[in-house]
Formats: C-alpha cells, structure tokens, sequence
C-alpha cells in the first residue's frame, strides 16, 4: 500500500501543479479562521438536533451512532472522516463505495438522513481538528484518489471540505446513479465530471468563492425535496 509520504512527495512532484494553486497565507489563514469560528457557532446552535439524530440512529439500528471510515486528506495523508451512520454496520464490506437510491444496506432512518445531509453534521468536528474545511474537495477513499492523474493530483493539494462545485453538481448523486451497476456508472460518469470540477475550485478557491459556494449549497438544500425521486 502507497504510504501519505510517498504520495505526498508524489502530488508536491506533480507537473505544474505549484503555479496554479494559491497557498499564501491570505488566503489559508482567513479560511482557517473562518472554518473555526463557524463550525463552533453551527455547533453550539444545533446541539438539540444532534442529540436526537443520535438517539435516532442508535434505535433505528443495532452498532454505533457514528461511521468513521478513512479517507484520503490533504497531500493524501488520511484521515478518518466522521459521520452519522446511515448504513448497517461493515456496509462497504456487503458493497461497493457508491450507495444506491434504494441501496439495500442503508438504516431505517439512513435514508432520510442522506435526503436531507444530516448524515454529514458530524463533519463539523473533522473541520475543527483541521482534517476538513467547510469548503473543499468532498473527501474521497484511496481506491480513488491512487488513480488520480498527474492534474488531478492538484485536488490533494487542497483540505477536503463539506461542499464545491462537484458537491453542488451531484447534490442528488443517489438519484442520479440509481439502482442498478452504481459503481461502474460513478467510476466511468461522474467521477470524471466531479475531478473536473474540484479541479476548477483548486485552482480558483477563495474566501468569497467559498461563501458563495456555502450559500448555493444552503439554497439547494433548501430544495432538495423538489431534486429527489424517491420510490417509496
């Protein structure tokens, strides 16, 4: 297995990846501030609802109220990424990475969590220890992230976070991939599309990116019901 070393010196090695991403500390150390700030305040003002989303998974379903799997972080390194779980317990070992629409492994009450993203409040702590930012390339497992091309390679260069372009694109990935050869259709169809578009926010990411990113990701929550088609 490629250690975060190697595959750190691997990303920093890659072709031209240095001129197109802005590392200054005017853009890092705003952005860092900001994460801080606002994952305490979001915190402090939704501990009632994470309250009940963990007595709710923890009755829907026998094992833990959160899912910590491994993902690849900042220059590879990995980091484990928390969630509410939303599936049963050893899920990736009954299936693939992508989860169906009516993906047989999800929870009572895991369905309705992904619906409306309450899955991903956790995440809030990953942001506060440093592992995320609210806005950045969603995390992705190392089955993935090894593929990357030399180009794509520049998405490790930025801190994984909550919601970009890709997130904003595939806000509905479950509908979109369906039932049936999910793995493949994300493998050969969206992935593309998705490292295009992370592509995109590392070499354009900013302060006022970022909060304008934040507030189309508010507003297409807001509509996610009218964006699912779920069959009951």
């Amino acid at each position: 297995m490629r250690t975060s070393t190697s595959m750190s010196a691997q990303i920093v090695d890659a072709p031209g990846h240095k001129n197109n991403i802005d590392h200054s500390a005017w853009v890092l150390v705003p952005k860092r501030i900001f994460d801080v700030v606002i994952s305490l305040i979001v915190l402090f003002a939704i501990w009632p609802l994470f309250v009940i989303v963990c007595i709710a998974v923890k009755l829907s379903s026998p094992g833990p109220v959160f899912y910590r799997g491994i993902r690849s972080g900042l220059y590879g390194k990995p980091f484990r990424i928390y969630k509410f779980r939303s599936m049963v317990v050893d899920a990736e070992k009954l299936g693939g990475h992508s989860t169906a629409l009516n993906d047989p492994r999800l929870t009572p009450i895991g369905k309705f969590l992904r619906k409306y993203k309450l899955d991903e409040l956790p995440q809030l702590f990953n942001i506060l220890l440093g592992h995320m930012s609210f806005v950045g390339p969603r995390p992705q497992v190392e089955n993935y992230t090894k593929l990357y091309s030399d180009e794509e390679k520049i998405i490790l260069t930025i801190k994984p976070g909550l919601t970009d372009y890709a997130s904003i694109r595939f806000i509905n990935l479950d509908a979109i991939l369906g039932d049936e050869n999910i793995d493949e259709k994300y493998f050969r169809e969206i992935e593309p599309e998705k490292n295009r578009l992370r592509i995109k926010y590392a070499k354009e990411h900013n302060l006022c990116i970022d909060l304008r990113l934040i507030f189309i990701t508010l507003l297409q929550l807001f509509r996610v019901r009218s964006l699912w088609n779920i069959r009951n």
